[in-house]
């Protein structure tokens, strides 16, 4: 599957001359496999379960077929749950060459079911954008304010100018790691561990009344 991009060398490039090639940026951009999209919510947007589409693999960023408008007005309000830890790195936004370009981001993490109410309170981080209808420019977070990234909730508070906010791809440059496993090891041994002991503080008064 070769990649439509305009990037500076070939999608199937085996050289490395210290560039980022395009094949390594798409690994990096792989977030969006993570997401767990059955969950996945965005609000105000003008048809149901479009905000989905707008996370897809890197070298499909530039396909115009698939986008998200926002409805009533220019925001946004992405809802985006993982299915494990994420470290994240970096976003790319990518829309429109017009006023229907998301102009402002705000980020925050780990507040699931997010709504436009909560969308004052002061963001984990929030970006100036530039209009990027190729996908050209990525926007680095701070890195040790997002390490431990289970819900992202990305909030697109106005535009360029236009009534309407359109999308066409977000990509989310990181890390990811599963800790589920973990927790249900540790609630295991807590939970093997608490009955025995009321076991044995009831067995112990019962003993001594017999003899």
């Amino acid at each position: 599957m070769s990649g439509h991009g305009h990037g500076h060398g070939h999608s199937h490039s085996c050289g490395s001359e210290g560039q980022h090639e395009p094949a390594e940026r798409g690994v990096e951009f792989g977030l969006y496999q993570r997401i767990d999209l059955e969950r996945l919510q965005c609000l105000n947007e003008s048809r149901d379960g479009d905000g989905r589409l707008v996370f897809k693999p890197w070298d499909q960023r530039n396909l115009r077929d698939k986008y998200v408008e926002s409805d009533v007005d220019e925001e946004l309000l992405f809802n985006i749950p993982f299915t494990g830890s994420v470290k994240l790195k970096g976003i790319i936004i990518s829309g429109e060459n017009d006023d229907s370009h998301p102009a402002e981001i705000r980020l925050y993490k780990n507040i699931p079911q997010m709504s436009f109410d909560d969308a004052g309170r002061e963001p984990d981080q929030a970006f100036r954008l530039n209009r990027d209808p190729l996908a050209e420019l990525e926007y680095p977070t701070k890195i040790a304010r997002f390490s431990s990234v289970h819900h992202l909730s990305i909030h697109i508070s106005k535009n360029f100018g236009d009534e309407n906010t359109r999308v066409y791809y977000i990509g989310l440059r990181g890390e990811y790691s599963e800790t589920h496993r973990h927790e249900v090891t540790i609630c295991n041994y807590e939970a093997a561990a608490n009955p025995a002991d009321h076991k044995v503080e009831s067995i112990i008064p019962q003993t001594n009344f017999i003899s």
